[in-house]
């Protein structure tokens, strides 16, 4: 056996390495050994650390906004007095709740409208009423004066909102009385009810007053 063979086989295992590295240079020995320099190292922890920081904010995100949620829809609940327990009961009693209200603010629209109007014509004292019944509507106009011409106004107000006239009274020799019995057109289509009819019939009323103070 020569004396280089000899010398390989009994050369210790750092002796191999150290003639490895002498032969690579740094960077291939960090790629054969996987090599990590110790600041590498420490920035791969920090890294490490701030991922998973950043899971716990992010569940702890997650459940302020389900808490927020819960909150809201609680004093939703409350407002509207829903007595529903999960979220999407609670939403659609909330939108019955919201029509609810703005079938109030139409109806005291008319109301003002229907004050307005009867402000306007104090010359001609007219006393309207409407009532709602099972199947139609109960109509009453009465007036002190005979006011000649007046049934007509009411009528083409009733034939404009699409109300069939089933019955009607009529007096108009001294003073003027109407006491109508009226149904819906179900041909229009359209839902009428006792605030819209009364609101015509002072309209009715007024159109009639202006022509005749004009002529």
């Amino acid at each position: 056996m020569s004396t280089k063979s000899q010398y390989e086989k009994n050369a210790s295992p750092n002796t191999s390495i150290r003639a490895t590295i002498s032969e690579c240079t740094k960077e291939d020995y960090r790629k054969k050994t996987n090599f990590i320099p110790r600041a590498g190292k420490k920035e791969e922890k920090k890294g490490r650390r701030k991922r998973k920081e950043g899971r716990k904010d992010s569940m702890v995100s997650r459940e302020q906004k389900r808490a927020v949620l819960h909150e809201k829809l609680q004093l939703l609940r409350s407002v509207t007095n829903s007595h529903a327990l999960n979220k999407t009961s609670i939403i659609v009693d909330a939108s019955k709740y919201i029509k609810e209200l703005k079938q109030k603010v139409e109806r005291l629209n008319q109301d003002i409208a229907i004050a307005e109007t009867s402000s306007q014509q104090p010359q001609l004292p007219v006393q309207v009423t409407v009532e709602t019944l099972e199947k139609g509507f109960l109509i009453n106009v009465f007036s002190d004066k005979s006011c000649p011409g007046l049934l007509v106004s009411i009528l083409e107000a009733f034939e404009d909102l699409g109300l069939n006239v089933l019955e009607a009274r009529v007096s108009c020799t001294d003073s003027f009385r109407l006491q109508a019995f009226g149904g819906e057109n179900e041909e229009e289509g359209d839902m009428i009810d006792s605030q819209v009819i009364k609101q015509a019939v002072v309209q009715a009323v007024q159109n009639w007053s202006e022509s005749n103070n004009d002529g």
